[in-house]
C-alpha cells in the first residue's frame, strides 16, 4: 500500500467572539487529506485532519517542509513493519527531520494536522475506530464506554449582557451537560464576579462551572481573581497566567485551593514534563489540557502521557482542549478524564457525530472506521470540499 496524494487546504473559523486575550474574527484552520490506495466500499481511504480552534492555519510549513519531506519518502518509510498500514511513528519520524530541539510553536501545529489524517487513516485500514485502536494497541485492552465532557462558551460578544450568558448556559444544559465554561480577564474583576454569579444562578453549584483566563493575568491579579472566587468552589480556574509561567502557577497554587487547570497553549512533551514539575499542579485535583492536534499529534501525546505519569500525574488528569473527534477518541481509548466540547462555536470543526447525544455530562462513543468524521455530516462536507476530495 502508499500514500497516493496529500492535500492540504485552508478553512474558515471566524467568529465576532473574544476571550480575554485574542478575538476570532479572522480564525482559519488548516485542513489535510491522506489519500491511500487502500479501497474499501469501492473508494479509496482517506483520512482526514484539521488544526484546532485558537491556532491559524500553518500552510506555509506544512507546504514549505513537512508535506515536501513526505512526498519524497520511500513508500516503505512510512508504512507499518507489516506493509499493511502506514505507520504514525514512521510518518512523524520523516516529518521532523532536520528539526532542531525545541521551538514548539506553529511548526507542533502543522505536523499535528498531519498527525490526525495519519491515525484516522490508520484506523480505517483497520476497520475500526480509533478509540478501538488506541485501546488495543497503547492502552490495556479496554476502554471507557462514555467520556465526561463539558460544554465550553461563555465568550465576549459584542451586545452580550448577563441575561444572553445566561441564555447560552440554559441551552448548554439543556443539551445534556452538567459542566459549562465561560470566559474572565476580559472584563474588571467586578464585571466577571456579576457574570459568574449570573452563571452559578443557571447551573447552581459552582462544582458545575469553570472558568478561563486565558493566561490573562500577572501574579497579582490571578491571586486577586482567586481569592475574590474562591467562594463558588468552582470546577476548576484556567490558565490564569502566561501558559510558560510556570512560577506564577505555582505561586497560585500556594493561595489557591480550588481545581486549576492549565496545558492548552503546551506543545511538547518537554513542556508538559516542566509544568508538573515546576508549576506546582497537583495530581488530586488539577486538569492537564494538553490539545494533541496542537502538540505535534497523537504521536507525541502517548510521550507526553508518559512524561507525566513518571511525575506522578495520570490520563485522568487530562482533559484535552479543543472539542475535537480526535481528542474524544483519545479520551476513551486510553481513559483520559474527559473532553472540551463547543456546542455552539467553531462550527462545523467542534463538537462530535451527529448522532451522538449528551446524556448527564457524558457522550457515548462513533461506531464507525477512523475518528468518526463521516457522522458529522456539515464537517466532513467541509473538509471534502476545501481539499475536493
Amino acid at each position: 500500500m502508499k500514500i497516493v496524494e496529500i492535500r492540504e487546504a485552508v478553512a474558515s473559523i471566524a467568529s465576532p467572539i473574544r476571550n480575554a486575550y485574542i478575538d476570532f474574527s479572522k480564525m482559519n484552520v488548516s485542513v489535510v487529506a491522506v489519500v491511500t490506495d487502500v479501497i474499501r466500499d469501492g473508494k479509496p481511504v482517506i483520512g482526514y485532519g484539521f488544526n484546532s480552534n485558537g491556532r491559524y492555519a500553518a500552510s506555509g510549513l506544512l507546504n514549505e517542509r513537512f508535506l515536501p519531506r513526505l512526498r519524497e519518502a520511500g513508500a516503505d518509510a512510512l508504512l507499518s513493519d507489516s506493509g499493511e498500514n502506514l505507520d504514525p511513528h514512521k510518518i512523524w519520524s520523516v516529518m521532523m527531520q532536520n528539526e532542531k530541539p525545541g521551538g514548539h510553536g506553529e511548526r507542533s501545529v502543522a505536523v499535528g494536522v498531519v498527525d490526525m489524517a495519519i491515525w484516522d487513516a490508520v484506523a480505517k485500514i483497520e476497520g475500526v475506530p480509533l478509540w478501538r485502536h488506541l485501546a488495543d494497541n497503547y492502552g490495556d485492552g479496554t476502554a471507557d464506554d462514555s467520556v465526561f465532557v463539558y460544554a465550553a462558551g461563555g465568550y465576549y460578544y459584542p451586545g452580550k449582557d448577563d441575561s444572553k450568558l445566561q441564555e447560552e448556559m440554559r441551552r448548554y444544559r439543556g443539551m445534556g451537560y452538567e459542566v459549562v465554561k465561560m470566559k474572565i480577564g476580559g472584563a474588571s474583576l467586578e464585571e466577571d464576579l456579576r457574570r459568574i454569579e449570573a452563571v452559578l444562578e443557571i447551573v447552581g453549584d459552582g462544582k458545575n462551572l469553570a472558568v478561563d483566563a486565558n493566561g490573562r493575568f500577572d501574579l497579582e491579579t490571578a491571586i486577586r481573581y482567586g481569592e475574590a472566587m474562591s467562594q463558588y468552589g468552582l470546577f476548576w480556574y484556567e490558565e490564569a497566567g502566561d501558559p510558560l509561567d510556570y512560577q506564577l502557577q505555582a505561586e497560585l497554587a500556594k493561595t489557591y485551593a480550588g481545581p486549576m487547570a492549565t496545558g492548552e497553549n503546551l506543545f511538547s512533551h518537554q513542556d508538559a514534563r516542566n509544568l508538573v514539575r515546576h508549576g506546582g499542579m497537583r495530581a488530586d485535583r488539577d486538569w492537564l489540557q494538553f490539545d494533541c492536534v496542537l502538540s505535534y499529534g497523537l504521536v507525541e501525546y502517548l510521550r507526553t502521557l508518559e512524561a507525566i505519569g513518571a511525575e506522578g500525574f495520570s490520563s485522568r488528569n487530562c482533559i484535552p482542549h479543543g472539542g475535537h473527534q480526535l481528542s474524544l477518541n483519545i479520551a476513551a481509548g486510553l481513559k483520559l478524564g474527559g473532553n472540551e466540547s463547543y456546542p455552539e462555536v467553531f462550527k462545523p470543526f467542534g463538537g462530535f457525530a451527529d448522532d451522538i447525544s449528551v446524556n448527564n455530562g457524558r457522550v457515548s462513543l462513533p461506531d464507525s472506521p477512523g475518528i468518526g468524521f463521516e457522522k458529522k455530516a456539515a464537517l466532513i462536507a467541509e473538509m471534502c470540499r476545501v481539499t475536493e476530495t
